[in-house]
């Protein structure tokens, strides 16, 4: 991932005054990565920008979500989703986690309190991913340094062995 203490925030939400009241919400709790969208399309158009985070509307129109989903799943797989919705049906819900997405949030009073949790819930984990790949390619080094020496130190008896009492 790119940043870890700023997440680029991708919101797509055809409803333009839904939109702006997710992002101004967002940018209200310190998130001033984001980039929305009214469409699927223009979200999978900006993909290579590797968003941290998907915020988008189940129902689009236009491309689906789960379109949007998939899509992105297959060239940025670290991206996380988050469905906003109002549509309250367990099956859909199950079905999106099912394809990869993060939660499933439903367009309720508490819908903007849930996306910032989990968001920063996101962050956690992605920032845990990043510190666990740092400490591998930390211990790799380390391996291949007591390599070197050790091979060295062979190369060096094998010289001279008179050194290194053999």
């Amino acid at each position: 991932m790119q940043n870890q203490d700023y997440p680029l925030i991708f919101i797509v939400e055809d409803n333009s005054i839904y939109n702006k009241f997710i992002t101004n919400h967002l940018k209200a709790k310190k998130f001033n990565r984001i980039e929305s969208f009214l469409s699927g399309e223009e979200c999978l158009q900006n993909l290579h920008k590797k968003p941290n985070i998907v915020i988008q509307d189940y129902l689009l129109n236009g491309i689906s979500g789960i379109e949007v989903l998939k899509t992105s799943k297959q060239t940025n797989p670290d991206s996380e989703f988050i469905f906003l919705s109002g549509q309250d049906n367990l099956n859909i819900a199950v079905s999106t986690i099912k394809l990869g997405a993060f939660d499933y949030v439903v367009k309720d009073r508490f819908a903007l309190e849930k996306l910032v949790s989990n968001i920063e819930k996101i962050m956690k984990i992605q920032s845990e991913k990043f510190k666990n790949k740092k400490g591998k390619i930390s211990l790799a080094f380390l391996f291949i340094a007591l390599a070197f020496i050790i091979l060295s130190l062979v190369g060096l008896a094998l010289i001279f062995p008179k050194t290194f009492f053999f």
